[in-house]
């Protein structure tokens, strides 16, 4: 069964990376996915140089094992030539000497020649190894190449980024500036329109009180002109023609004295 702690710590752990990803710098991951791949490019190279350094090493001692065979051989000869000699001229201990001499030459040389078979043997397999090698080297540089090639367009997307991201920010102020302190078009218009109509309002009031003031003149004119004409009927009745008279001229000033008030 597996630990609840250990597995919550993994969890934990792993959202932990996430929000530390997310909340990086994204140039200082690109500088650092671009060191980890000159590294990497780094440490192939030197293991290329390495195997091309034991290459050239195997050459340099192929190179005196070679002269040393060479040398070897000369001497064998020389050797043998003088034992020739001294036996010719009847010096059979000195001819001794020279053929143990070149018999020494000899086992020398066998056992040099022996060392530069395996060491071209040797040197075979280093070859391939070193050619191999420069071949990741080469593949190795031509990947570093095209990742570099890819990082400076990441950075340079990254500083496009941001100045998107930097025109937004002021672009988003300058809106909540604008919204604080700077009268936009619909305001402008709302309050052009509400103090329009406020005058139309006014106005229309205005109108409405002269006309509330006419009425009740003439309707004072109409009720004087009924008073003198209750009157006039009331004298008809009562006095006979010259109460009417008197009436209908008393309802005749006051119909002239609300014309008047009219006017």
């Amino acid at each position: 069964m597996a630990n609840p702690f250990s597995t919550g710590w993994k969890y934990l752990k792993a959202s932990l990376d996430q929000k530390i990803d997310e909340n990086a710098d994204p140039k200082v991951q690109i500088h650092q996915a671009a060191e980890a791949a000159k590294r990497q490019h780094q440490e192939i190279t030197e293991q290329a140089a390495a195997i091309i350094g034991n290459k050239r090493q195997l050459e340099m001692k192929l190179d005196r094992l070679l002269k040393e065979r060479d040398s070897l051989q000369n001497q064998a000869k020389q050797a043998i030539t003088m034992a020739d000699q001294a036996t010719a001229e009847g010096n059979s201990a000195r001819a001794t000497e020279y053929t143990n001499t070149a018999e020494v030459l000899a086992s020398q040389l066998v056992s040099v020649e022996q060392q530069i078979e395996e060491l071209k043997a040797s040197h075979h397999q280093a070859a391939l190894a070193a050619e191999q090698a420069q071949q990741k080297q080469r593949e190795s540089e031509a990947r570093l190449k095209e990742q570099m090639s890819q990082i400076d367009q990441l950075r340079a997307q990254v500083d496009q980024a941001k100045m998107q991201e930097a025109s937004n920010e002021a672009m988003g102020a300058i809106t909540a500036t604008a919204d604080d302190s700077t009268p936009t078009l619909d305001g402008v218009r709302e309050k052009i329109e509400r103090r329009y109509a406020t005058a139309l309002g006014a106005q229309e009031l205005a109108e409405g009180s002269m006309t509330s003031r006419m009425d009740e003149i003439a309707a004072a004119g109409r009720d004087m002109q009924a008073s003198a004409r209750l009157d006039q009927i009331c004298a008809e009745l009562r006095g006979g023609p010259d109460g009417a008279d008197k009436n209908a001229a008393a309802l005749e000033q006051g119909t002239g004295e609300g014309r008047g008030e009219v006017d």
